[in-house]
């Protein structure tokens, strides 16, 4: 299995905050891992250091086998084609002084000049705008317009590994969906691997292959889309996905989400043992002294870090309203 991404025990501090405190994860090509978790835990930070937007404090980022943790921005140049990155805000990722398809085309600057406006207009056709577009500025677009040159732009160098950070969350609902669909058939016409950073559950649903939980900077529970969604382990994936509004009116008002306490810690000083204590519903005296080792679980690479979780997957159930699920299809 070729792998597009690999990151070891990454760490990431801002002087006396650990935004990223010790992730690993690993995304093969083709596939499309989701990264959640409320805001704050850190999410957005692992996806700049993977992109290199910061350079991280500790660890590895690998991208197709390449060691770029620590490179310089000249040793970087030859790696840079190989991952892009889309922004949470459009409007703030797009530089205003420039048009459309000099914005587009800004990657392809090494190109033949000449090359380049068709590169961009073909690039702008995949992803739903036309070619004229090339010739207007950013502000004269929708928010869901910016989006799609956003996701142009990060695509047309072809990159192996895309970073998609929260790229539906500043567009409003009508929009989101249809991103969402363009996403997805860009992933499955281009094979690139995505990781896909959200707090939107019912996007991660639809569009993800595996599912990364995130709480204070480290990861808490992996797996496939149809386990983590199937049967959560983690007692913090089992709020997150009891707080998730069900389209059925009537089911969603007969729904009791899972109450998590109100200690909230902070990064700057995490709790001892497993940092998820303060708040958890079910903890017990070893939770709050022994950090919890990551372990896999029943089938399928499922992987959790919780002391009250056995081998077998079976553990606590803190939803009051537990449906049996199969797994969705996409």
């Amino acid at each position: 299995m070729e792998l597009a991404l690999e990151v070891e025990d990454l760490v990431m501090h801002f002087g006396p905050v650990r935004a990223v405190d010790g992730v690993t994860l690993r995304i093969p090509q083709g596939s499309v891992v989701a990264l959640v978790g409320e805001s704050g835990s850190g999410k957005s930070t692992v996806g700049r250091c993977i992109v290199r937007l910061l350079e991280p404090t500790g660890g590895t980022v690998r991208l197709a086998g390449a060691d770029i943790t620590h490179l310089s921005r000249r040793q970087l140049r030859p790696h840079r084609r190989d991952v892009s990155i889309v922004f949470q805000d459009p409007a703030g990722s797009l530089d205003p002084r420039f048009t459309v398809g000099d914005i587009v085309g800004e990657p392809l600057r090494l190109m033949r000049r000449k090359e380049i406006p068709t590169k961009v207009h073909e690039a702008l056709r995949r992803v739903g705008l036309r070619p004229e577009v090339a010739q207007r500025a950013p502000h004269e677009l929708s928010g869901g317009q910016r989006q799609r040159v956003s996701i142009a732009r990060a695509l047309i160098s072809e990159p192996r590994l895309l970073v998609a950070d929260e790229p539906t969350s500043a567009l409003d609902v009508s929009v989101q969906a249809a991103v969402l669909n363009l996403l997805a058939d860009l992933q499955r016409d281009l094979g690139f691997a995505c990781l896909f950073i959200t707090h939107d559950l019912s996007a991660v649903e639809y569009l993800a292959d595996e599912v990364a939980v995130m709480y204070l900077g480290q990861l808490v529970e992996q797996g496939p889309r149809a386990r983590i969604f199937g049967k959560p382990a983690h007692p913090y994936t089992q709020a997150l996905l009891s707080a998730a509004p069900v389209p059925d009116p009537a089911e969603q008002r007969a729904r009791q989400p899972v109450l998590l306490g109100d200690d909230l810690p902070s990064a700057i000083d995490p709790p001892p043992g497993c940092r998820f204590h303060t708040r958890c519903p079910v903890a017990v005296d070893k939770c709050r002294t022994v950090v919890p080792e990551t372990r896999t679980i029943g089938e399928g690479g499922h992987q959790v870090a919780c002391h009250l979780v056995n081998d077998d997957g079976t553990g606590p159930d803190v939803r009051p309203d537990v449906r049996p699920t199969e797994g969705v299809a996409r």
